[in-house]
């Protein structure tokens, strides 16, 4: 007759010790995972946040009521903002460029029109791809909001 060996020098026990272990390990490298890492899209006070937009389309009603509209041009790392409709407006102009998933190429700027009435602004890279662009005026009495597909050398209008 053979001799038995002993439980820790078979493979069966290990092999089902590792299964187990392995679920563990993964469960805790998601874990941290999920902690180092948090939804930046997430509001802190979303219910003060909601009643904000709410007053906010009032702003974006009455943009709507007295016609402003204004087209979007890029050109490389340029965007020209033109009004191209409503009472003559200028004043600075509140523009904000919001990316709807990555939060750290969000970009608030104030813009001021030049001679020909044309607000240019800077920007390091060219923007390509879905953003949602807000014009405010500088009194904030309205607000032009809208989500757009940017490109470069192309046209959009904003009203």
């Amino acid at each position: 007759m053979s001799e038995q060996q002993a439980w820790y020098k078979q493979f069966w026990p290990w092999f089902l010790i590792i299964l187990p272990l392995c679920a563990v390990v993964a469960s805790f490298t998601t874990l941290k995972i999920a902690l180092t890492n948090s939804d930046s899209l997430v509001a802190e006070d979303y219910y003060k946040d909601g009643k904000a937009i709410n007053m906010d389309l009032s702003k974006v009603k009455y943009a709507k009521q007295i016609g402003m509209n204004f087209s979007l041009d890029q050109a490389n790392n340029e965007i020209l903002l033109t009004q191209q409709g409503g009472p003559t407006y200028q004043a600075a102009l509140k523009v904000e460029f919001y990316h709807p998933t990555i939060a750290d190429r969000d970009m608030k700027l104030t813009a001021t029109a030049d001679a020909s009435n044309v607000y240019r602004i800077t920007i390091p890279t060219t923007l390509t791809g879905p953003w949602e662009v807000r014009l405010e005026s500088y009194d904030g009495k309205w607000r032009i909001h809208q989500r757009v597909e940017l490109k470069d050398h192309v046209q959009l209008w904003l009203n």
